[in-house]
C-alpha cells in the first residue's frame, strides 16, 4: 500500500449542462478529488447515489422534475451512508436553499464561486465539516425561519453554539476557549444532540431562528 489517502468522491446535480461540465473541469484539476458521476434531474439521484457512492454531492436547488430539496431530503433520509450535500446555488438569499439546510445539507456555493472556492467548499464538508456564512446564514433565517424555543444549554455549551455561529470551526473554539479540542468535540455534541441537529448547520439555524443567537 502506498498510504495515499483515496481521492474524495464527488458527484455532479446541475440541470445546466454547462455547470456540470465547468464544475467537473475545476474538479479534475484537483488530484484529492475525483468526478463520480453526474446527473441532470433530482430523480436521477437514487440510482447515481446507489451507483457511485459519492462522499460529497454538488446540488442544484432549482430543477425541473425532482428540485435539489426533494432530493437532498430523500438521500439523506434513505442512504446508509448519506453523502454529505453541498448546495449549489446562483442566489444566496433563497428559501431553497435555506430549506435544503434546514434539511440537513452541510453548506452552500455560489455558482459565481471562484474554482479556488469550489475546491475549498468540497474539502470542508469531505471532511465533515459544515460550509458557513455566517451573515449569509442569519439572512435567511431572518427571512425564512420559523421561530422556535431555545434548548436548555449549560453555560459552556451555550458559548460554544455561538462561537459555531461566528463560523468558527472546533479547533479555532478550543483556542478561543483555551480548552483542549476533544472538549470542544463534547460540547459541539451535546449541542448538537440538545438541539436535535444533524451537524453545525442545522444548530447554527437553530441558534438564530430561536433567537438565542443575534446579529451584533
Amino acid at each position: 500500500m502506498s498510504g495515499v489517502p483515496e481521492p474524495v468522491r464527488v458527484a455532479i446535480v446541475d440541470d445546466d449542462e454547462l455547470v456540470r461540465i465547468g464544475l467537473a473541469a475545476i474538479i479534475s484539476t484537483a488530484p484529492d478529488l475525483t468526478v463520480v458521476g453526474e446527473a441532470a434531474d433530482g430523480a436521477e439521484v437514487p440510482p447515481l447515489l446507489a451507483r457511485t457512492r459519492p462522499d460529497v454531492v454538488l446540488m442544484d436547488v432549482r430543477m425541473p422534475a425532482i428540485d435539489g430539496l426533494q432530493a437532498t431530503r430523500h438521500a439523506l433520509a434513505t442512504s446508509a451512508r448519506p453523502p454529505r450535500i453541498l448546495v449549489v446555488t446562483t442566489f444566496e438569499n433563497d428559501e431553497y436553499v435555506y430549506a435544503a439546510l434546514r434539511a440537513g445539507a452541510s453548506g452552500f456555493l455560489l455558482k459565481r464561486a471562484r474554482p479556488a472556492e469550489v475546491l475549498a467548499a468540497i474539502r470542508v464538508v469531505a471532511a465533515g465539516e459544515s460550509l458557513l456564512f455566517p451573515a449569509a446564514v442569519r439572512r435567511l433565517a431572518t427571512a425564512y425561519g420559523q421561530r422556535t424555543p431555545p434548548a436548555n444549554l449549560t453555560e459552556r455549551e451555550a458559548e460554544v453554539l455561538r462561537l459555531m455561529a461566528e463560523g468558527l470551526s472546533n479547533a479555532e473554539i478550543a483556542g478561543r476557549l483555551v480548552v483542549g479540542v476533544e472538549t470542544v468535540k463534547t460540547h459541539v455534541g451535546n449541542v448538537l444532540a440538545k438541539l436535535g441537529a444533524r451537524d453545525r448547520t442545522q444548530a447554527v439555524i437553530a441558534a438564530y431562528e430561536s433567537g438565542f443567537v443575534t446579529p451584533s
